[in-house]
């Protein structure tokens, strides 16, 4: 990523993620403290404060998840860095499906350090007893730039088999 323009590019994209995460996590926390959940689509989408000292899906690791999360997520955030140094300039799908994963890390992190009480989640999607984990803006990121991170990478490696396959065959 040397461009100028690339590196807007990031950094405008994690901002905007990183702010939306902390401002809708303080938000969960003051107006869904004291209540019932808020029905946003009756039962299917509705606002229920969670906070998970695991990691995805109720993974947990017994008394020192929380400590043990934040050393794999600095350390996933180390290997994106490196992702992110080697994108190529102007390539832009990159640049923001890396700055998606990153913003949500960060988010994440900041609320394992903050507090004991685990990561903010508030975001409650499912039909009846059928619910899917109660997520967050940050796991929203970090999801959507993962599988546009899987896409990005695949269609590189299928571009270089072409090239390849091309250059096999020339005389």
């Amino acid at each position: 990523m040397a461009s100028a323009a690339d590196r807007r590019l990031f950094w405008g994209v994690a901002t905007i993620i990183l702010v939306a995460d902390l401002v809708t996590k303080l938000l969960a926390e003051s107006q869904l403290a004291h209540h019932v959940p808020v029905r946003l689509i009756g039962d299917y989408v509705q606002f229920r404060l969670v906070y998970n000292q695991c990691a995805a899906f109720g993974l947990c690791l017994g008394a020192y998840s929380r400590w043990i999360f934040f050393g794999l997520a600095l350390g996933a955030l180390l290997v994106l860095r490196s992702m992110v140094r080697a994108a190529r300039p102007g390539d832009k799908w990159r640049i923001v499906s890396l700055a998606l994963v990153c913003a949500g890390a960060i988010g994440n992190v900041v609320d394992r350090i903050r507090s004991a009480q685990g990561v903010v989640d508030f975001v409650d999607v499912g039909i009846a007893a059928a619910r899917w984990p109660t997520f967050n803006v940050a796991d929203s990121a970090i999801t959507v730039g993962a599988i546009a991170l899987a896409v990005s990478l695949w269609l590189e490696g299928r571009s270089q088999e072409r090239g390849g396959e091309a250059r096999a065959a020339e005389p």
